[in-house]
């Protein structure tokens, strides 16, 4: 019986043309990704609109104090004393007041320092240090102050609020994207701000 010659059976040819082969090195694979990533956040930021907001601000308003104003201090705290010792009566306290009084001269005498705050989609960045907004359940306006300031006010009870001051060109910047974040509310500086304020301390 003879082949079928009509219909010969044919190997695949060795020869047969194959696409070009291409392969990056490590370093440039790398330089690919993280060109790809950098594009891919900024993309998103851009379309969230959560690019963030940086500026710096003293920590504190720093107020130069007169010769009075040793003064009236040396003679409260020397009131004090007497008050913790002959009206009190409790040497403890008599102790401690000349101590907080020394610790709140040297905090005076401290030039406040210059921070850095980044305020991004996750949070807060004062320096280095996150504040998420997770940790907050509103913020304030503060009002009656010499200082544009805001207020985070925590979700838990015993956690101290933050205050942030800030220059007055970032401040619409930074309520927007505050309010979309977290409710407002507008305060009044209590009766301790008034007193500190008061105080230039």
């Amino acid at each position: 019986m003879q082949p079928d010659d009509q219909h010969p059976y044919q190997a695949a040819s060795d020869n047969a043309e194959q696409g070009p082969v291409v392969s990056l090195s490590p370093e440039v694979d790398q330089a690919v990704q993280a060109a790809s990533g950098h594009a891919e956040s900024a993309a998103v930021q851009e379309a969230e609109g959560t690019e963030p907001i940086r500026w710096q601000a003293t920590e504190y308003i720093h107020r130069e104090k007169d010769q009075a104003w040793f003064v009236i201090f040396f003679i409260a705290t020397i009131g004090l004393i007497a008050v913790a010792w002959f009206i009190i009566k409790s040497p403890t306290f008599t102790a401690l007041v000349p101590v907080m009084a020394a610790a709140l001269f040297m905090y005076t005498r401290r030039p406040p320092r210059v921070l850095d705050y980044t305020l991004g989609r996750h949070g807060l960045y004062i320096n280095d240090q996150l504040f998420p907004f997770g940790d907050y359940k509103s913020f304030a306006l503060v009002h009656g102050l010499e200082q544009y300031s805001i207020m985070l006010v925590p979700v838990k009870r015993f956690k101290p609020a933050i205050t942030i001051n800030f220059p007055e060109e970032v401040g619409e910047a930074i309520v927007d994207m505050l309010a979309a974040r977290l409710p407002m509310r507008e305060i009044q500086p209590d009766l301790v701000d008034r007193i500190i304020h008061k105080l230039h301390l």
